[in-house]
């Protein structure tokens, strides 16, 4: 960025918008990060559609009152398969979904046997048949959707490891149908990959949206130009509906070591979804 300095806001249900933050640090190494996690609704792939919108709206514009901010990312794939009409025609800032990477996926394939891994809800929604057979479909596409996965996912950041037994029987059903490309359909499993590598030996690529949306992400602060509302020094937040994942301050120093900054950070709020009567009207504030 040439003109002022981007802050960022990232939204999911827990961790998983970490893998899309790690993508973006990659390329905004100065930007100011705000990372705000519904951790108290998670997993969002269980909660109907109607609730998944509310919370995020409340959560997103609650935090933007707080922390104003140049660009929104929805780093959660079930969300973003129903929250993004909502946040645009609420938002005057740019609001960046994520898209299971059906396109790169099918390019990269030899095979023509993909697997698509992802919440439950994400395998079963239209839009993903609509880009399988747009972008895929001379390929064979093998479809495993997993909650479980998504809480051994978030249960790996606070314990350092991932049962690997257990993830070997959650992927053998998408194992059986030797794929040689698996798109990782939702933002929590790219914090895991090596595991599903171990339990998955065949698949030669794992493919998921963190650069590309990291990509669209530059793309359109540049197109804005302007002075951003960060400061430059990278700093870092992190709000968490219910208790901050233990680990989290371990992975940020481990990830890419110093690109959170000095002191990232992190903490409980309470967000007032009782005066959410038409969504976004919530009040935000730290325990």
């Amino acid at each position: 960025m040439e003109q002022g300095w981007p802050r960022v806001l990232l939204f999911d249900s827990g961790i998983g918008g970490l893998s899309i933050a790690d993508a973006i640090r990659l390329r905004l190494p100065h930007a100011d990060m705000v990372y705000a996690g519904d951790n108290a609704g998670f997993p969002y792939g269980d909660l109907p559609e109607h609730e998944v919108v509310a919370r995020c709206v409340a959560l997103v514009e609650a935090a933007l009152a707080r922390w104003p901010c140049d660009l929104v990312v929805v780093a959660c794939n079930t969300a973003s398969t129903v929250v993004l009409p909502a946040l645009r025609s609420r938002l005057r800032l740019p609001v960046v979904g994520v898209v299971p990477a059906i396109k790169p996926a099918a390019a990269l394939s030899c095979s023509r046997r993909l697997g698509v891994l992802a919440t439950p809800a994400t395998v079963d929604r239209p839009y993903l048949a609509s880009l399988i057979d747009e972008y895929a479909a001379d390929c064979t596409v093998l479809r495993l959707g997993s909650s479980e996965l998504v809480r051994l996912a978030e249960a790996g950041l606070a314990q350092g490891q991932v049962d690997d037994e257990r993830v070997r029987a959650i992927l053998q059903p998408l194992a059986a149908g030797d794929p040689d490309t698996v798109v990782l359909g939702c933002t929590h499993f790219p914090l895991i990959q090596k595991a599903l590598a171990r339990a998955m030996p065949g698949v030669v690529h794992w493919v998921d949206s963190g650069d590309a949306i990291a990509r669209r992400v530059v793309q359109l602060l540049e197109e804005a130009g302007g002075n951003g509302a960060g400061t430059g020094q990278a700093s870092s937040t992190f709000l968490f509906t219910a208790e901050p994942p233990a680990g989290l301050r371990k992975w940020l120093e481990v990830s890419q070591p110093g690109a959170y900054g000095d002191s990232p950070q992190i903490s409980r709020v309470s967000l007032n979804t009782a005066r959410n009567s038409s969504m976004g009207n919530a009040g935000l504030w730290q325990q």
